[in-house]
């Protein structure tokens, strides 16, 4: 089956989703067919530097071996079994998980996306608390479900149907559009306070959980003020209420550490973990203390779906944290996000148009204005330097709430070379957008 017919019958069979940013057209982006490392190859045999790291699942590299390896052993043992009873690859990545994550965390269940996990996460937090409501950052983005849509504000979209009720926004803090302009050690505390005393309005002592990223990424690429979690961890508390930290694309390894809440200085009362998690295969976790697992389902829990903790994508799960581990990625990770910092810092010199550089390890962003000094966000040339990028070989994200942050997610396996190879694509579609 040649190009042109995998398009037609593209057109015929597949609901359509928004899959790239709207200036490509539906369906007029490249096939893939195949991929190796920090490579994917289309159906026409062009190549290009998969800086997205597919939908950031394969961060550990196309076809890491050792995962492969796992899976395919997997395959011929056990693939499935009920979600009802336990099987070997679950209570051997339950206990992997264990080891790797700070006590209290201890205690892990498995669904199938970062949706699920989150879900979950909310969940416990209810019903440990006996509270309902939860709080969500206003550049969140936390999945798309029903009830996960309802929290991902950056991504909230009318023709949905309605939210789901007793959940509430609060502002996220965006240091390079700070609206008080303090540059103090604690500049965030007017803005958590504010959003917390909003909180407490809308829900008196009804606060089940509030939910963060600890990088915020679909949101812009945003990072949180130093202190930030440590201050609101200890508001949490003082209300009863649980923090959920939603490392999809901040853990195992991406920031430089094991897990983004590492680098915070606060456990979390709950994490979820998805993404690369299963390298590919549909498996994700939520990981909490055992207190709070065994209150929460101390009268019975029903939750999960048919391919719930399957042994099969749990065995990729135990093989993708023995990468991570073994190879030291995390180390990797410094040293990537070092070096394309490094490249950003070089274009940033020559192009106005770059005005802010930010992220951490894997997890990059630059955001694009078209004045420093007024900050105007630059959407049109975002888009435009978009679409040159994939038409030149190299593929990211727009994001954030302007559409003017473009977001790179490099694979543990990018190279120097690769590297190199991206900036040069990317300042060339800079130029190009600024003779528009």
């Amino acid at each position: 089956m040649d190009e042109s017919e995998l398009r037609q019958y593209a057109e015929q069979c597949l609901i359509k989703n928004r899959l790239l940013v709207d200036v490509l057209g539906p369906m007029k982006g490249p096939i893939f067919v195949r991929a190796q490392g920090s490579v994917i190859e289309d159906t026409s045999g062009k190549q290009y530097l998969d800086f997205n790291s597919g939908q950031m699942c394969s961060a550990l590299g196309h076809n890491n071996p050792r995962i492969a390896k796992a899976i395919q052993e997997s395959s011929t043992i056990l693939t499935h079994a009920s979600s009802v009873f336990y099987n070997v690859p679950q209570i051997q990545l339950a206990k992997k998980l264990s080891d790797i994550v700070d006590l209290p965390l201890a205690k892990s269940m498995f669904i199938q996306s970062g949706a699920d996990s989150n879900e979950g996460a909310i969940l416990l937090a209810r019903r440990y608390t006996g509270r309902l409501n939860i709080g969500a950052f206003h550049l969140a983005f936390h999945g798309y479900s029903d009830v996960t849509r309802a929290i991902s504000f950056c991504g909230t979209a009318p023709g949905y149907g309605p939210s789901i009720p007793n959940v509430y926004a609060i502002p996220t803090p965006y240091c390079y559009r700070c609206p008080y302009g303090s540059e103090t050690e604690e500049c965030f505390m007017p803005e958590l306070t504010i959003g917390l005393e909003v909180l407490d309005h809308q829900c008196p002592d009804s606060l089940a959980a509030i939910i963060v990223e600890p990088l915020v990424s679909a949101g812009g690429v945003i990072e949180m003020p130093e202190g930030f979690l440590v201050a609101l961890h200890e508001e949490l508390r003082k209300r009863g209420a649980l923090l959920i930290f939603d490392e999809a694309q901040t853990g195992l390894g991406k920031l430089g550490t094991m897990f983004g809440y590492k680098q915070e200085g606060v456990i979390p009362d709950i994490l979820t973990l998805s993404k690369h998690l299963g390298r590919g295969l549909p498996v994700s976790a939520v990981v909490t203390t055992a207190d709070i697992a065994d209150r929460a389902t101390a009268d019975g829990m029903i939750f999960g779906h048919s391919h719930s903790a399957d042994p099969i994508a749990c065995a990729a799960g135990l093989a993708s944290i023995e990468e991570i581990v073994i190879e030291n990625l995390p180390k990797k990770a410094q040293e990537i996000g070092q070096y394309w910092q490094d490249r950003m810092e070089d274009l940033q010199e020559r192009y106005e148009l770059i005005g802010d550089i930010r992220g951490r390890g894997l997890l990059q962003g630059i955001e694009l204005v078209l004045d420093r000094e007024t900050k105007e966000p630059a959407k049109r040339e975002a888009e435009e330097i978009f679409k040159r990028c994939v038409i030149d070989g190299l593929l990211f994200s727009v994001r954030g709430p302007h559409h003017n942050v473009l977001r790179f997610v490099p694979p543990f396996t990018t190279t120097p070379v690769q590297l190199d190879q991206a900036a040069g694509i990317l300042e060339r579609a800079i130029r190009k957008s600024l003779r528009m």
